[in-house]
């Protein structure tokens, strides 16, 4: 599995918009119309990845944790489904059911979303306050498939934990890693 760090996005940078269909419910969904109270949590991720699979249950246990707090969450993948049929909306709907994802899981076609992200894995992970200001962009945790360390969510966490409370995220962001987006040819 080839390995590959998220690329920068600046701290205060606005979240950039978009319209995306909701491979969950079938609707067109917007980042005005999802965004959170307090704050919004933007994963780029797919159905395949083994980085993903081994972090879902705590992005699930992260969205209900926060969700009444104010803070919403939202998946996104633009992998190519040309090349990676296993990422098409209908399986990511199915993965959506069989995890129980309480976020929207939209579908990026054009991989436009991503590319005005800057997303380069799955999972990249980003946090914005109430104004979309972005406040976190790193990983959810030290933990990796293999690596025996346990998926807690500790980074991303404490990150969200910031926002709410109003105190500056205090430590070094380490880049989210994971497997690259596939980016269509």
């Amino acid at each position: 599995m080839a390995r590959t760090q998220s690329n920068t996005f600046e701290l205060g940078k606005i979240a950039p918009s978009f319209i995306l269909p909701d491979t969950t419910d079938g609707q067109t969904k917007t980042l005005a119309n999802l965004k959170g109270e307090h704050g919004t949590a933007l994963f780029f991720i797919c159905n395949h990845c083994p980085f993903v699979i081994h972090i879902n249950e705590e992005l699930v246990a992260l969205a209900n944790d926060y969700a009444e707090k104010g803070i919403a969450f939202i998946a996104i993948s633009s992998n190519d489904v040309v090349n990676y049929p296993q990422d098409g909306p209908d399986q990511m709907k199915r993965v959506a059911q069989e995890l129980g994802y309480p976020f929207p899981y939209l579908y990026d076609e054009s991989q436009e979303v991503a590319k005005s992200y800057n997303a380069a894995c799955t999972p990249d992970l980003y946090l914005f306050d109430a104004e979309l200001n972005a406040v976190y962009h790193g990983q959810l945790d030290d933990s990796r498939p293999g690596n025996d360390m346990p998926v807690t969510g500790a980074d991303f966490r404490y990150a969200i934990d910031n926002l709410l409370t109003g105190k500056e995220f205090d430590r070094e962001q380490e880049p989210s890693m994971g497997c690259g987006i596939k980016w269509k040819q």
